[in-house]
């Protein structure tokens, strides 16, 4: 178990500043800033392509930027990756699991990276085991477990050290929605124990249910952060209507009218519904449109506002 005291909790975990990267001509990420807190889940927020898998290889030193640096306690990790990521846990996308050992002897020769032997090894990998609930499937082979189970396993691995941050990058890409789920609970257990997680995902519902604060990223570049109610308030308001039906140019006259916005939206339109939303609303009901349907505002409706595209 992590043993941080709650004064560490507030306290700053890990500093990105002015990171770029690019390969050849082509950018990558470009001028990425922000901070990490102890006992924080911080969300990198962006479709595939956007830049969060490189931002987190240069977190823990994999990929060097071209500028910028990262500061982790008093560690430099470019200057110093070795001593940094040996406080450092890491979920890639890839498993990188080895099929010929079972599932305690992965766990097991991986503790030897740390200099963790004998019964202090053993004891570290059962205690792993028991808190990803996999300890009856110790002796498995790796290609006899779940895809929940395989990520579960993972994530014991990036344990094994007692990190002080964990990177988990898209962590739950192709898992059913119960397996989903259960490692989110684990996710949340890694935060109120005090530890830093950064979460990179292109699943709304992940980034809305797990997330402190949020970094929306699209080509590279950072474009709002903040908590996702504050992104939501700040960009939506509390309430959009999604319509099909009805012609385009009228419903931007009516956007217009009542000073929200409109964009296209699966086979319909979305529509911010104002503050005071009734006199719009029964705007679009007049329309008598084939579909019409009236929601809470999230973090999708975000990201097709400031980048006019769907995440998902």
């Amino acid at each position: 178990m992590l043993s941080f005291n709650s004064a560490r909790t507030t306290a700053t975990a890990l500093i990105a500043y002015d990171l770029c990267k690019q390969y050849g001509e082509i950018p990558v990420v470009q001028d990425v800033s922000f901070t990490l807190n102890f006992g924080e889940v911080l969300g990198l927020l962006g479709p595939n392509g956007a830049g969060k898998t490189t931002i987190v290889g240069m977190l823990y030193g994999a990929v060097t930027p071209n500028r910028g640096f990262v500061q982790f306690g008093s560690i430099q990790v470019q200057s110093d990756g070795r001593t940094a990521r040996s406080k450092m846990g890491i979920v890639t996308q890839e498993d990188n699991l080895d099929p010929d050992f079972s599932v305690f002897e992965n766990l097991l020769h991986f503790a030897h990276h740390y200099h963790l032997v004998g019964k202090t090894a053993r004891k570290r990998v059962g205690e792993l085991l028991a808190r990803v609930d996999l300890e009856e499937h110790a002796q498995k082979r790796v290609d006899e477990l779940s895809g929940g189970m395989k990520r579960r396993l993972v994530l014991a691995r990036a344990l094994i050290n007692h990190p002080q941050v964990v990177f988990l990058d898209e962590p739950t890409t192709g898992l059913d929605p119960d397996a989903r789920q259960e490692f989110w609970k684990l996710v949340i257990d890694l935060k109120q124990q005090g530890c830093g997680v950064l979460l990179t995902t292109h699943y709304m519902d992940e980034a809305q249910r797990l997330c402190d604060r949020l970094l929306l990223l699209q080509q590279g570049q950072m474009i709002d952060q903040g908590t996702p109610i504050e992104l939501i308030d700040r960009t939506i308001g509390k309430e959009v209507v999604e319509i099909e039906g009805v012609d385009e140019a009228r419903l931007q006259a009516l956007a217009t009218q009542f000073d929200t916005w409109c964009r296209p939206f699966g086979s319909g339109y979305l529509l911010a519904l104002p503050t005071i939303p009734t006199p719009l609303w029964d705007h679009l009901v007049a329309t008598e449109p084939q579909r019409l349907t009236r929601r809470r505002a999230n973090l999708e409706d975000v990201f097709l506002r400031l980048t006019g595209k769907v995440l998902e």
